[in-house]
This record gives structure tokens, sequence and C-alpha cells, in this order.
């Protein structure tokens, strides 16, 4: 097995170690040593990168008790090498992985809580937590509670021991969870209130996590996820909150505290301002209803065929065809642009012989559109070739 250097010293940067066996993997190259400070990928932890013997570490797996080294460039077995650690990267998921065991262990302390699984992604880390009774969600006070409670003890700077107990110290250890493996049991202990079974790598006391910051709690796979992030992360996202609220209260003569206020007044301004825009746009498209039966196309039996495209929602496109076919002898073949595409109302009198319905489906499916209704009144939409499709039908029946 490899003896792993970070157990010992998470702080550990730099170490020299002896190249056991290399295997080609692509382009790439894995390399097994004797020892090794580098993290492998484990407990939802990431792993390491640095240099090894001049080769950049591109991942690091466990196979059967051996760390395996992914590098960029093919080494010497029997030869003498030395690795150099990623700090940031290290430090980084240090605090991450020790902020996950404290929001771990207040959820479990203060509402029962068991942690299933960790997962420490580049940006956000999350935990996915069993509650009792199934909860699957926190509501914003609770979440309060635990994220005040993790960072008190944070401010604290509770100590964090970790080792490897003899099997009756173990069995007397209050843990909050018990272990998934049985032999080579490490613990993770942080001041007198959270200790589990754990191999990764954490800082010497809470306070080097610096802060922790819950963004949220959501239902995932019947269980509930909580974001969050720790440490440097937590002082980036506490930085583009602070930036984008100063922003916006710039922009609206307020302060931050006051930009609820400001952003649901300007709302109720916009809806009452849409409301109104929208009255007129109608108002304008139904006022053009003379103007359209004028230049209706006039086919058999006295019948009007008004059609074509108008700037208009689709509420505001049914109105317009009730109107149009409120009258006798009128065929309304109606559309409203939407991209590259468009909607239609297709609508004729009640005393006109012809299936709106019929018409709309069978000029859009073949079109790839779709559409259907009453042989009255009938609405779809596709492509802005289905009205010409539709007309020239009409003309035809």
């Amino acid at each position: 097995m490899t003896e792993r250097l970070y157990y010992d010293n998470a702080y550990l940067t730099a170490f020299d170690a002896v190249v056991l066996e290399v295997r080609p993997n692509g382009g790439l190259f894995d390399v097994l040593l004797d020892r090794s400070a580098f993290y492998p990928t484990s407990g939802g932890q990431p792993y390491d990168t640095g240099l090894l013997g001049g080769a950049a570490v591109t991942d690091v797996n466990v196979e059967d008790g051996l760390v395996w080294h992914t590098v960029s460039a093919p080494l010497t077995v029997g030869e003498r090498v030395h690795g150099s650690i990623d700090w940031a990267r290290r430090f980084d998921h240090m605090q991450q992985h020790a902020g996950d065991h404290m929001i771990a262990g207040a959820l479990h302390r203060l509402m029962g809580g068991v942690t299933i699984g960790l997962h420490i992604s580049d940006d956000v880390s999350t935990i996915d937590v069993a509650m009792p009774g199934g909860i699957t969600r926190l509501s914003g006070e609770e979440l309060r509670r635990i994220e005040q409670d993790v960072n008190e003890h944070i401010q604290r700077d509770v100590p964090i021991r970790c080792w490897f107990p003899e099997a009756d110290e173990l069995a007397g250890l209050p843990l909050r969870k018990a272990p998934t493996v049985s032999e080579h049991v490490r613990i993770v202990a942080i001041g007198d209130d959270e200790m589990v079974a754990c191999g990764g790598t954490h800082p010497a006391t809470a306070g080097q996590i610096g802060l922790v910051k819950i963004l949220s709690a959501t239902p995932a796979r019947g269980k509930m996820r909580v974001a969050f992030v720790a440490g440097q992360r937590a002082m980036e996202d506490y930085r583009r909150c602070h930036d984008a609220a100063h922003g916006a209260s710039a922009l609206l003569s307020t302060t931050p505290e006051g930009l609820p206020g400001s952003v649901t007044a300007l709302q109720e301004r916009l809806r009452t301002a849409e409301y109104e825009l929208n009255r007129l746009r109608q108002e304008m498209l139904l006022g053009r209803i003379p103007a359209l039966l004028e230049a209706a196309e006039a086919l058999p039996g006295g019948i009007r065929l008004v059609s074509g495209f108008v700037e208009a929602d689709a509420a505001a496109l049914k109105e317009l065809v009730s109107r149009l076919i409120a009258g006798p002898g009128v065929i309304a073949l109606m559309g409203a642009k939407v991209g590259s595409a468009a909607v239609y109302v297709f609508g004729r009198s009640a005393d006109v012989e012809a299936d709106m319905g019929k018409l709309l489906r069978e000029s859009a499916q073949p079109l790839g559109g779709k559409g259907g209704g009453r042989p009255d009144f009938a609405q779809g939409g596709g492509c802005v070739e289905v009205l010409e499709v539709a007309v020239e039908r009409m003309k035809g029946m």
C-alpha cells in the first residue's frame, strides 16, 4: 500500500518518493510511488494537483490501497522524484471538507439529520441529508440557525483532530454515524460535539475555515441537498453579493437595505405600464378591423377572406379574429410572428361553411407545425409559411 503522507500532515506541500511502477494512460502516464502527499479522489473530496518529477499531476486515484498519479510525462521506475502540491487547491478543499463536517454535525445535533453524501465542485459544495420525517426543505430561519451554530464554532477556533484509534478506543467514541469501513478507521473530531470517520484533509483548527455560508437547502432524490461555500469561496460570494447590492441600490437611488422595497415598487410600476401598453396596442389593433375588412379578398358566395400577420400576443390575436368574424360572411386567417415562427388563429362567421380546425391542422402539420380546434375557431403554431398554405387551401375549397 502507498504510504499516505497527508494523513499525518495535511499541510505537507513537498515530498520525495521512489517510483515503483509506470503505465501508459492514453497520452498520459499513471505513476505509482512508495509514498505520496497527493490526496486521491475519495469521500466526495477531489484530488490534489501539482508537480511530480517535473510532470504535471492531472488526476489521482486509489486502486486496492495503491495511490496512482496521472502525470503529463513518463517517469523512470526506481528513480527518486520530488513532488509538490498545489497548496491553494488543497487548502480550499480542506476548508470545504471541514465546513461539510460542521454543517452535518449541526444538522444532526439540532435537527436529527443524517448526512449521506458530500460533493465538492469547483464553485459550490453540497451535502445530501436524510432528515426526520422525510423533510426535504428548511425555512430561512432554520437555515440561519444552522449557519449561526457553525460560524460560532468557527469563531471559537475549536481544534480539529484527525487520528487512527485502536479498536477499543474506537468502540467507545461518540461518532455521529457508524464508519463505512471496518479497518484502518480514521476519525475526525471538531471541538467536542462533532466526530465522524473520514479520510479527508482538514485544517488544524476550525478558525482556519474562516466562514461558512449556506446557499440553499432543496429536495434531491428524496433527500435534502444543502449547498454551501466555505473559506475563501464564502468571502468571494460575499464580495459578489456586496458589489451587486451596492450597484443595484445606486441605480435605484436607495440603500442595500431599501432594495426589496424599491424593487417591489418598480415591479408594480412596470406591471401598470405593461398593462397600459397592451391596452393601447389592442385598441390600435382592433382599430384596424375596418381597413382589414375593406382589403379582404373576395371569395365565391360573397365570402370575404381576411388574412395576414399582425403584431399581437395570443390573447389579442384571438380577440381580433373574434371581432372580424362577428359579422356575416367572413373568414379570418390571422397570424403573429414569434421569431422565425408564428402563432395562428383561424375563424369563420356563423353563416360560412368551412372547417377551420381541419384547415389549420392540414396546413401546419406537413410543415412541422401543429394546431386544431372547432370548425368555427382554431389555434396553432408553426413556421411562417403555414399561412400561405392555408390561404391557398381556402381558395381551393
